[in-house]
């Protein structure tokens, strides 16, 4: 019981974190996050969908995958998922008092921010779905770090997607998904994913 609700408070705190950093940091000055928050920024700047629904919709085919293969991992992170895509949308009022800071300095800010709120959940075997949920299941496969794979992940989002967008951009980009995949590895460096989820 202390467990889940630790993991409940875990999964609020890393939401709320990862949402400041969206909003307040990244999403004032276009800038992307990779994986499937990257899908969801991009929505949002081209037809102005809201970020948090369109991660949902997008980590439906990545959920069924961990309900057949990875079933311990569909429920640790559909709470994740839910509160993480619900605090998106409402903290998106934020946006309006971004600080008017050089967008170098938001982009690694908000990778920070957002590493630091997926990482806080993948140390308690959590997450927000999505990619970080596709992460940990090649983690367990490879028996590689998760936060390199996120990086790896976004890194690929953010190529795929470079024709949408400037070259400031991009580069803004790469570094907040370098802040995100380094914070990220420094909160799981020592968190140990089960071998065989049922």
């Amino acid at each position: 019981m202390i467990t889940m609700v630790k993991k409940g408070v875990m999964i609020v705190i890393g939401s709320l974190i990862l949402s400041l950093g969206i909003n307040f940091f990244l999403i004032p000055d276009h800038v992307l996050d990779g994986g499937i928050i990257g899908l969801g920024m991009i929505m949002n700047y081209i037809w102005g969908l809201k970020v948090g629904l369109t991660i949902i919709c997008f980590s439906i085919p990545i959920f069924a995958l961990a309900w057949f293969f990875y079933r311990d991992y569909f429920y640790n992170s559909l709470h994740g998922l839910l509160v993480s895509s619900f605090t998106i949308d409402v903290l998106q009022g934020l946006r309006a008092y971004h600080l008017p800071l050089d967008p170098a300095i938001s982009s690694i800010l908000g990778g920070a921010l957002v590493g630091g709120g997926i990482g806080l959940m993948l140390r308690h075997h959590t997450s927000t779905g999505g990619t970080d949920l596709l992460a940990q299941m090649i983690a367990d496969w490879w028996k590689v770090n998760v936060g390199f794979v996120i990086l790896a992940i976004d890194a690929l989002i953010i190529g795929a997607s470079g024709y949408l967008f400037s070259l400031e951009t991009l580069l803004l980009s790469a570094m907040t998904i370098l802040s995100v995949g380094l914070v990220t590895m420094t909160f799981t460096s020592t968190r140990l994913l089960p071998e065989h989820p049922s």
